[in-house]
C-alpha cells in the first residue's frame, strides 16, 4: 500500500493524537529508514533514542527471531531465562538492585511512585518533589509528576501529592521538603525539557538531603540511561546512586520494554499483590534487552559514544559561530541539545524534507541523540544536511 493508502486508513480508524509528517515508513537498517516511495532518511534522532544501535541491528532481530520460535509469552507467576538475565545486566551494571519490568517508560515511573508510596505507608509520608521542565510519563499519575503545565491541561484533578521546584536549584528543594514528603523525583539530564543537565553540587546535594531526611532518591533513566551519556546510567557521572532507577526506551533495542530497579531493601516493600504487568518482562523483549547489553560491552559501545559525541559537540560549536540562529550547544556523550534563538519547528521541517530525521523539543532545542555505534561519516552527513537548511534560514 502507498502512503496515500495509509493515510486514509489512519484518517478513519486511528485517534489523531500525534502531529504526524506525511511519510510512510516501510524499512530500517543502522542509521538508515526508508519510505513507501523509496527515499532514504537519515535517523539522528533515534525515535526519542529508542533506536539505540540503530534500526533492526542484527543482533536484536536475532535474538528476538530465536525466542519468538521458543516461547514468546509467559505469566509472570513462572519463571523464564531472558528476564532473569536481564535483570541480572541491569543490576550488576547499576547499583545492585532487584528488577520489575514492565512496558514503557510511563508505567516503569508509575511503578517508582507506588514503590516510594508503599514504601513509606506506615510513616504516612506520600508526597514526591519533582523539577520544572521535567518529563516523567502520559499515565495520570506520571503526568502530574511532570511539571510542566501544558501537559496538565485537561487532565484536571491530578493525583494529589506532588510539588515542584526549579531544576538545580538546591536551596528551593531544601525548602520545598516536609514531614510528609518521602521521594524526591528527578532526570539527571532532561531530554523533554531541552536537554539540560544537573549540576554535580545538585546531584550530590539531592542524595545527601534523601540521606539525611529519609527520602529516596528516584533517577528517571528513561531517556538518558542505557548508555547515551558515555555511562550505562547518567547517574554514574555524578559519584551518587539512586535508591530507585527507571529504565525504557533504548533497553530494548527498539522492541517495547520498561523496568525499575530498585535497591532491594526497598525494592522488598513491593510484595506480591501490590503491582503487577501482565507482559511486564515477556521472553521477546528481554531476549533483546540482554541482546542490547552483549552487543554494548562486545562493540566498546560506551567508548565510541564518548568519542562521537566530543567529535559532534566540536562541529555543532563550529556551526554555532557561523550561524547566529545557534544560540547554544550542550550534551553528554551523545544526548545533544542545540538550543536555538527561535522557534526550530521549520528547521526541523526542511530537515525531514532533506532525508534527516531531528526533533526539536521545547520549541527551540534540536535533539541530536543518534545511534551509540554512530560513525564520524554519519555525523557529517547530518550536519551538512542541517547546515544547508540554517543558511536557507
Amino acid at each position: 500500500m502507498n502512503t496515500k493508502d495509509i493515510k486514509e486508513i489512519y484518517d478513519r480508524y486511528v485517534i489523531p493524537n500525534y502531529i504526524r509528517n506525511p511519510i510512510l515508513l516501510v524499512r530500517g537498517s543502522g542509521v538508515d529508514v526508508w519510505d513507501a516511495e523509496g527515499k532514504r532518511y537519515l535517523d539522528l534522532f533515534s525515535g526519542w533514542a529508542v533506536s539505540l544501535l540503530g534500526h533492526c541491528h542484527p543482533n536484536v532481530v536475532a535474538a528476538v527471531q530465536n525466542q519468538a520460535a521458543k516461547l514468546q509469552h509467559a505469566p509472570n507467576i513462572y519463571y523464564t531465562e531472558p528476564q532473569g538475565l536481564l535483570a541480572k545486566y541491569i543490576s550488576e551494571k547499576s547499583f545492585s538492585g532487584q528488577c520489575f519490568f514492565c512496558n514503557s517508560g510511563a508505567e516503569a515511573n508509575e511503578a517508582a511512585i507506588k514503590l516510594a508510596r508503599i514504601h513509606n505507608s506506615s510513616s504516612g509520608k506520600y508526597k514526591i518533589i519533582t523539577f520544572s521542565n521535567s518529563f516523567h510519563g502520559r499515565t495520570l499519575a506520571t503526568v502530574t509528576a511532570t511539571a510542566q503545565p501544558k501537559y496538565h491541561k485537561g487532565f484536571a484533578p491530578l493525583v494529589e501529592g506532588f510539588s515542584y521546584v526549579p531544576f538545580n536549584d538546591l536551596e528551593a528543594l531544601k525548602k520545598e521538603v516536609d514531614d510528609a514528603t518521602c521521594a524526591i523525583m528527578l532526570e539527571p539530564i532532561q531530554g523533554e525539557g531541552g536537554i539540560n543537565i544537573a549540576t554535580k553540587e545538585f546531584m550530590q546535594g539531592i542524595r545527601k538531603l534523601c540521606d539525611e531526611k529519609g527520602l529516596q532518591l528516584i533517577l528517571d533513566e528513561v531517556q538518558c540511561g542505557m548508555g547515551r551519556s558515555g555511562k550505562y546510567f547518567a547517574y554514574q557521572h555524578y559519584g551518587i546512586e539512586p535508591d530507585i532507577m527507571t529504565l525504557a526506551k533504548a533497553l530494548g533495542g527498539g522492541v517495547a520494554i520498561g523496568a525499575m530497579t530498585a535497591k532491594k531493601e526497598i525494592a522488598k516493600s513491593l510484595v506480591p499483590g501490590s503491582h503487577a504487568s501482565t507482559f511486564g518482562g515477556n521472553p521477546l523483549a528481554c531476549a533483546a534487552g540482554v541482546a542490547v547489553f552483549e552487543t554494548i560491552e562486545n562493540k566498546n559501545l560506551l567508548e565510541n559514544v564518548k568519542r562521537m559525541g566530543s567529535y559532534a559537540v566540536e562541529q555543532l560549536k563550529i556551526l554555532q559561530k557561523t550561524y547566529k540562529i545557534i544560540k547554544d550547544v550542550r550534551g553528554v556523550g551523545l544526548m545533544i541539545g542545540i538550543e536555538l534563538n527561535g522557534n526550530g519547528a521549520e528547521i526541523i521541517k526542511s530537515c525531514i524534507q532533506a532525508g534527516l530525521f531531528l526533533n526539536c523539543t521545547h520549541d527551540t532545542v534540536i535533539r541530536f541523540m543518534p545511534p551509540l555505534n554512530v560513525t564520524k561519516e554519519h555525523i557529517d552527513e547530518g550536519l551538512n544536511i542541517l547546515k544547508t537548511v540554517l543558511s536557507k534560514t
